[in-house]
């Protein structure tokens, strides 16, 4: 006789399941608090010995570009650009590892 699949005694959804449900939307909960902290955080990166600082949110949105008079030649335009850009992807890396790192944190190293 083939046995019949679903929850042994019954209908209705049992102790565990409802301990389990509880636990997910209190996991949720923090998820979101979590990223919203993220979100507000914000990430520096410089280059250039310091010359150029680029600063962003969690939500990778740049908010700041402070650029040393020093290093402003226009000859150069090049370099500078060079500058902006390596201090703008490493502050953006930085905020993707603070990101997976919450998200391991939260998930105990489960892909997502």
């Amino acid at each position: 006789m083939a046995r019949k699949g679903g929850f042994p005694g019954g209908m209705g959804m049992p102790g565990n399941m409802n301990n389990l449900m509880k636990q997910a939307q209190r996991m949720q909960r923090q998820m979101e608090e979590n990223q919203k902290a993220l979100e507000e955080k914000e990430f520096s990166a410089k280059t250039g010995g310091g010359a150029v600082e680029v600063t962003v949110t969690g939500k990778k949105v740049i908010t700041k570009v402070a650029i040393d008079k020093e290093v402003v030649d226009p000859d150069d335009v090049e370099m500078l650009e060079d500058l902006i850009l390596t201090a703008a992807n490493e502050a953006l890396r930085m905020a993707d590892a603070a990101s997976q790192e919450m998200m391991g944190r939260m998930t105990g190293g489960l892909p997502f």
